[in-house]
């Protein structure tokens, strides 16, 4: 298992929110990699999928938005030095940028480990995924929120399945030469594509995975698929995703899967660790909305806002009521 995919299950195994928050002060006051940079080089997307908030008509004329070359290389000096994990594409669809070999090349040159980009494929060729890999791409993570082609194409909106076939071909086929990349599916599951699980490794069962997540479907704007109810997937669940994960497991596949109990909880401790490592940068904000990327880097910022001092409060806070909807509320097999 990569050490991200192992600091994620050892994140389950430590249950003290202070004991993690103590490690996070040291590798802060010590200048060590520790955060994750989620980056969203453009804002726009190709597709309208029903459960994206792209698919909202007036959200997507409100999303714009470009990284310049300079702009993009002043987050790399603010902050690939301190990344941990470098992922591109978070919100919107990379493939839409046409520089993220160069994102790519510049986060190895900074030595950042784990360098992983999120897409829907369809406009990548092969020769567009091959550059990617070369220029030391460790994963590629593709959206797939249905297993057969009705409920693809329904759900990705603008898509082609059989094109998203073509591209995960392309991907096997590149893995053969370069062992290092690790392929990763996103699966976010309602109640109309759950029932699609059972027939996922007969209709993919050829082809290489390394990481599969199963996201339950959460409201993330004014989509244009409603049903965000776990109530209605929560009785077929457990029969569903058992035999999910024990093939998963069978086949030597990573599974990021929450529990049936964690669909419906919310948990403050993971929500605040998480919260000290995310970094999310986009050309409508950089990080913190204080944060000026003109002016600022990682370390500047730091000192002014006295993060030290704050990680150091948080290992002995106690726990808080509130709730967070950002959460790490996954098992992973």
């Amino acid at each position: 298992m990569d050490k991200v995919y192992f600091l994620l299950k050892l994140n389950r195994v430590i249950k003290s929110a202070r004991i993690k928050s103590l490690g996070i002060f040291f590798l802060h006051v010590f200048k060590r990699r520790y955060i994750g940079i989620f980056l969203d080089p453009v804002l726009a997307c190709n597709l309208r999928c029903r459960m994206c908030y792209f698919s909202d008509e007036a959200k997507r004329k409100e999303l714009k938005g470009r990284f310049s070359d300079e702009e993009l290389l002043l987050v790399a000096n603010a902050f690939f030095h301190r990344a941990l994990k470098l992922q591109i594409g978070c919100g919107a669809e990379p493939s839409l940028y046409k520089h993220n070999v160069e994102i790519i090349r510049l986060a190895k040159k900074t030595h950042i480990p784990y360098i992983s980009l999120t897409t829907n494929g369809i406009l990548f060729s092969e020769e567009d995924l091959r550059q990617l890999v070369e220029a030391g791409l460790n994963e590629i993570t593709l959206s797939l929120h249905g297993v057969k082609k009705e409920t693809y194409e329904y759900f990705m909106s603008g898509a082609s399945f059989d094109k998203f076939c073509e591209v995960l071909q392309a991907l096997n086929d590149i893995k053969k030469e370069y062992l290092h990349l690790k392929i990763r599916i996103n699966y976010t599951v309602n109640k109309d594509n759950l029932e699609d699980l059972r027939d996922f490794f007969n209709v993919f069962g050829t082809h290489h995975f390394d990481i599969i997540q199963v996201r339950p479907i959460q409201e993330i704007g004014n989509s244009d698929y409603h049903n965000f109810s776990w109530s209605d997937i929560y009785e077929r669940y457990d029969e569903i995703i058992s035999s999910f994960k024990n093939k998963c497991i069978e086949k030597n596949i990573t599974c990021l899967i929450p529990n049936k109990h964690d669909l419906v909880k919310s948990s403050n401790e993971e929500s605040s660790v998480s919260e000290q490592t995310y970094c999310y940068v986009s050309p409508r904000g950089i990080w913190e909305n204080d944060f000026d990327i003109q002016k600022d880097t990682f370390e500047t910022y730091s000192k002014r806002k006295h993060l030290a001092w704050v990680y150091f409060k948080k290992v002995f806070e106690r726990k808080s009521k509130k709730t967070t909807k950002r959460s790490l509320n996954y098992e992973v097999i």
